[in-house]
């Protein structure tokens, strides 16, 4: 068997490779950006590989990656399910593997405290491949914290350039891919798979703030496309009124623009959220669902705080229609998508959100069409 190091140029979709002590583990943020916060969730969110994959060319007819996944307990919730690996030879979908050892960190939902047991690395093994040259691409769960410790293959492996556009997507957790049962299900991924792009996937679950590091993350990244999801966590977290949301916007528009002047960028508004289109956040979660065992979230806040500049999705999608309308004036580049466009009031009669926030894995196939027909069709923002 060949051991070949795990480098960044058999990884796509990851902006750093951090060395640990027992292999090496992918961020979807760079180094410097992740001095700017101090952020459980956030730095959980962006370890977890969402979009990365190893992409190699090989004649290889056995191959084993070795991981060490970091799971996640939450007290009182149900088990999550492990994590899973999709591994893809010449883009068709051949087999799925899950890692059942590793780190396990318990969240405690009501208090936030956590703790974490260390666990053991585990080999995953593909065979009974045809020994031709071929590429395989290995997609790392997207919801999973994953340390890579050694690649072997009984064939020689070597890197495979990019030659189709990169698309770079920002975004909540229903980018990163809640709900998504394994990584080419989620919205993004199925996106790229029917559109042919190459995916840089920037969904956070639950941190999608208008972060200036993030915007200057987009800024500093090669994309020859970029699409931003905004507004929904700025709701969850009740972190930004009217007066200080705008000016946010335009602030990271404008930053992205000092590094992408001329990129075709498109604003996707929230899709519809019953509990919030007109109730603000905080977003809380539904204490007597967790009680029976279930996931849920509920809308917490006051709507009689709207006046006072509290923000709801209705108003996000007023405001973000404005500002785009303004700066489309001076930016024939920057387009603007209403979230309702790929799921609205009557998806949700049909596919109801089954925690009341994030879409199912059917529903997420049904944004990732719409969302192709709308940028990739021609005349779309990102027809070719």
């Amino acid at each position: 068997m060949y051991t070949t190091p795990i480098t960044t140029d058999l990884l796509r979709g990851a902006l750093d490779l951090e060395q640990t002590p027992r292999g090496v583990l992918p961020h979807r943020l760079p180094a410097w950006a992740r001095t700017q916060y101090d952020d459980g969730q956030m730095s959980m969110v962006e370890s977890q590989p969402s979009g990365v994959r190893l992409v190699f060319r090989t004649a290889a007819t056995v191959i084993e990656l070795e991981t060490l996944p970091t799971k996640r307990d939450y007290v009182g919730a149900p088990p999550r399910p492990d994590g899973v690996y999709d591994v893809l030879v010449d883009g068709r979908l051949v087999t799925q593997l899950t890692a059942t050892g590793g780190d396990v960190i318990t969240i405690d939902l009501m208090t936030g405290a956590t703790s974490t047991r260390a666990g053991h690395a585990e080999t995953l093994r593909v065979d009974g491949l045809a020994a031709v040259p071929k590429t395989v691409e290995i997609w790392l769960p997207h919801d999973e914290t994953t340390e890579l410790v050694t690649l072997r293959t009984d064939a020689p492996v070597e890197p495979v350039p990019v030659t189709r556009r990169v698309w770079l997507h920002h975004g909540s957790s229903i980018s990163h891919g809640s709900n998504a049962t394994h990584p080419t299900g989620t919205w993004p991924a199925l996106v790229a798979a029917q559109a042919g792009v190459e995916l840089v996937n920037l969904g956070f679950g639950g941190s999608s703030y208008l972060q200036p590091f993030i915007a200057r993350t987009i800024r500093d990244t090669p994309a020859d496309l970029i699409s931003l999801k905004l507004g929904i966590n700025i709701v969850n977290s009740d972190g930004l009124r009217l007066r200080s949301f705008t000016p946010a916007v335009h602030g990271f528009l404008d930053t992205i623009r000092d590094g992408h002047p001329d990129t075709p960028l498109l604003v996707v508004s929230p899709i519809l959220c019953p509990i919030h289109e007109d109730t603000p956040g905080p977003t809380n979660w539904d204490l007597s669902a967790l009680a029976a065992g279930e996931l849920r979230f509920t809308a917490s806040g006051n709507p009689d705080e709207i006046p006072a500049g509290k923000l709801t999705l209705s108003i996000i999608r007023t405001e973000l229609s404005r500002i785009l309308t303004q700066r489309a004036l001076t930016d024939p580049n920057l387009h603007h998508l209403d979230g309702r466009t790929l799921y609205g009031a009557p998806d949700n009669l049909a596919h109801p959100l089954p925690d009341d926030l994030h879409p199912d894995a059917p529903t997420l196939e049904l944004i990732a069409t719409r969302f192709v027909q709308h940028a990739f069709e021609p005349k779309g923002p990102f027809s070719a």
